[in-house]
């Protein structure tokens, strides 16, 4: 499988703005889907952003036009960029990539240790 290692978390201010990183262990963006995920205390983990093996990608409509989800092949990174952020936007930040390990083997999901992001003002 892989590795994912995310990084880049922080203490902000509202209307701050930082970048998280996904570091995978291996080259593996260019070929499958990933996901950047939250999870803050006491509610269930939730899609925030995710982009296609193609470069397509996708915005949960409480961060669409702050947020921008982009990738690094040459670094096997994908970023996430926050801007303008809200004390709602304070949870646990995590990356996964579904992948089959064999053809016949069903799809596991990879997912970092997550980074804390808090915005407080």
């Amino acid at each position: 499988q892989v590795q994912l290692t995310e990084s880049g978390g922080g203490l902000v201010k509202p209307g701050g703005s930082l970048t998280l990183s996904c570091v995978a262990s291996r080259s593996i963006f260019s070929r499958n889907n990933m996901g950047w995920y939250r999870q803050a205390p006491g509610k269930q983990r939730e899609l925030v952003a995710g982009l296609t093996s193609g470069g397509t990608a996708n915005y949960v409509d409480s961060v669409r036009g702050r947020f921008t989800i982009s990738r690094d092949n040459m670094k096997n990174t994908v970023y996430l960029q926050m801007t303008g952020l809200k004390p709602e936007d304070t949870a646990v930040y995590y990356c996964k990539v579904p992948m089959k390990p064999c053809i016949e083997c069903p799809i596991i999901d990879n997912w970092g240790q997550g980074t804390q992001v808090t915005v407080l003002s």
